[in-house]
């Protein structure tokens, strides 16, 4: 019997490690090749022959424009989650609480918008923002950005309010809080593990978006940090500059590693409150 619980201890150990590593390889297979000299980039070795920090040195170059890049990346990406979370915990807890008809539909409604591919709404969304002046604006990427994470900020929300008890708000009703009073002083403070996990996911999200980012955007100081590595280009018109879209992407991937990393019990906490009662 105990030789039996020491291999599956060992064999969770093992499945463990496999799905780390699998996780973890590309980003550690890019940090690498950051790290080598433009004339080793296509060497084979799991370590550097020799470390060097060009690869960084360009990419901080004024003349890429990332700086900047990632200034606007912090922008889109914050005030996005910013917006959808504000308007997602109102929606979120009116959905939760109140009994209206057609509650279910409008529910499905919501997470249905988030389903459409991106490339569906880019060219219609491409010739309104031109009409009105937004092309090569902050707005042009968050709105369209909404409208993906704000389903998504919805739908998680409204399940953590319904695992909430009712009698909650009912007891500061009774102790004179009116409803919206019960909601900020009471509910919120008691949400605020699934709200902070909604908020890290809608984030990361923003960050990583692409194609919206593209296609309203034809002004290098506008782009986000995924389209300027996108762009990047090398010494001459033939060549891609490899080492240098390593680093950046780095750059781009070590603020959300280290956000998780930071306040991943928050985020566990969040996804498994109300798990149990």
């Amino acid at each position: 019997m105990t030789l039996s619980l020491n291999w599956r201890k060992w064999l969770s150990y093992a499945g463990i490690a496999l799905v780390v590593g699998y996780c973890m390889a590309p980003f550690y297979w890019m940090l690498v090749s950051s790290l080598r000299r433009t004339s080793d980039i296509f060497d084979n070795s799991a370590w550097p022959s020799a470390f060097s920090l060009e690869n960084y040195l360009a990419v901080i170059d004024p003349a890429h424009g990332f700086t900047r890049a990632l200034l606007n990346s912090v922008v889109v990406a914050g005030v996005t989650t910013a917006a959808a979370l504000v308007l997602a915990t109102l929606t979120a807890y009116a959905m939760a609480r109140l009994n209206f008809r057609f509650k279910r539909v409008v529910l499905t409604a919501i997470i249905a918008t988030s389903m459409f591919p991106v490339v569906s709404i880019v060219v219609p969304l491409l010739k309104t923002f031109t009409d009105i002046g937004w092309i090569n604006t902050y707005q042009a990427m968050i709105v369209p950005s909404m409208s993906f994470a704000l389903p998504l900020a919805v739908w998680n929300l409204t399940t953590f309010f319904r695992q909430m008890p009712d009698e909650l708000e009912h007891a500061a009703m009774v102790d004179g809080c009116t409803r919206g009073q019960a909601f900020r002083k009471v509910i919120l403070p008691l949400a605020a593990p699934g709200i902070f996990t909604t908020a890290i996911i809608t984030f990361i999200a923003a960050w990583n978006e692409f194609l919206i980012a593209l296609t309203m955007t034809n002004k290098q100081e506008m782009q986000t940090a995924p389209v300027a590595i996108s762009k990047f280009s090398g010494a001459s018109q033939f060549e891609t500059p490899f080492g240098s879209q390593m680093a950046a992407g780095v750059l781009v991937t070590v603020p959300l590693v280290v956000l998780v990393l930071v306040f991943q019990r928050r985020i566990v906490a969040g996804l498994t409150a109300g798990a149990a009662k």
